[in-house]
Order: structure tokens, then sequence, then C-alpha cells
């Protein structure tokens, strides 16, 4: 229910006028590399791709980022992992972020945090590339398959391309 309430605080932020001139909307689609810090036995794959939707909005140097990412695969099963950051600076960025797992149809009990770094580079007019790190870090996970739980930490570089609208 917490992510709800940010997701909710941000949307609302972005509906207040910006008294910035420079605001812009920007709209995507990117890859992420993912590495899982913790080990597992050879049961599961702790590494992978993944795929996301993005929305960044810009107003001087804040930015709110909104992703959608399908991770498949993700412990043996497909995940979908929406997600919202709020950012600050330029070109180069930094920011923090919560977001929650859905496998298979069944939310998490808990959310995720995030840090993320990276660079927002203007190829051409309106059109964006970035490069990023992520490190998103949970409570332990519990899976219904096994009587343990395992840490998640994970470590994401990745890179989208976005337009601005």
């Amino acid at each position: 229910m917490m992510i709800f309430r940010v997701v909710l605080v941000l949307l609302l932020a972005l509906a207040y006028p910006a008294a910035n001139a420079s605001a812009e909307h920007r709209l995507g689609g990117g890859v992420n590399y993912w590495v899982m810090l913790d080990d597992l036995d050879d049961d599961f794959d702790d590494k992978g791709l993944s795929y996301l939707v993005s929305y960044q909005y810009w107003a001087g140097l804040i930015g709110v980022e909104l992703d959608v990412e399908l991770l498949p695969d993700r412990l043996d099963e497909t995940a979908i992992a929406p997600q919202a950051y709020l950012l600050i600076g330029k070109g180069i960025y930094a920011g923090a972020g919560i977001g929650i797992i859905n496998s298979d149809g069944d939310f998490a009990d808990k959310p995720f945090f995030a840090l993320k770094a990276g660079v927002n580079l203007e190829l051409l007019p309106s059109t964006y590339v970035d490069i990023s790190a992520n490190y998103r870090f949970s409570d332990k996970e519990d899976l219904d398959d096994k009587n343990k739980n395992i840490d998640t930490d994970t470590v994401f570089l990745g890179a989208a391309f976005r337009f601005a609208l």
C-alpha cells in the first residue's frame, strides 16, 4: 500500500504546473543487465536482462522517473516491477526510489528501495540516451517453493532511450 501512496504523491507533483519554463516530459524504453549480490545455488539464475518502459519529468534540477520493468526468468519466474524515483541533477544525476515486485500475479509483501546514478546525454534535439547504475535492496524474499529466505540485493546497469514530448 505504501508504494501506491508514493506513486500518488509523485503523480500529483507532476500535475502541479512547473514554475520552470524548461520543464520537460520524456518517454522511452530500455534494457538493464542485473546481477544479484548473493551467490545463489545452481537452481536459480542470479543474473539476467530486464526490459523497461520509462517516463521522466524534469523541471530544472529535479526529476521524477516512473518505470515498469519486465524481468523474465527472475528466480525462475517472470516478474514485473513498477517503480518510482526522485532524481536530482541535470546531465549527471543521482536519486532514490521505491518499487515492488509482482511475480506470477502476486505482489511481494514488502517494497524494494533503490539508489540510482546516471548520465542523461542529448543525442539529437529532444532525443536522449540515459546510461545508469542502480542498486536495489529489500528485506529477505520468501520463495513459494523453498523453505528459506534469500537476500535479493541486486545491481543493475542499463541504458534507456527517451524522446521529449
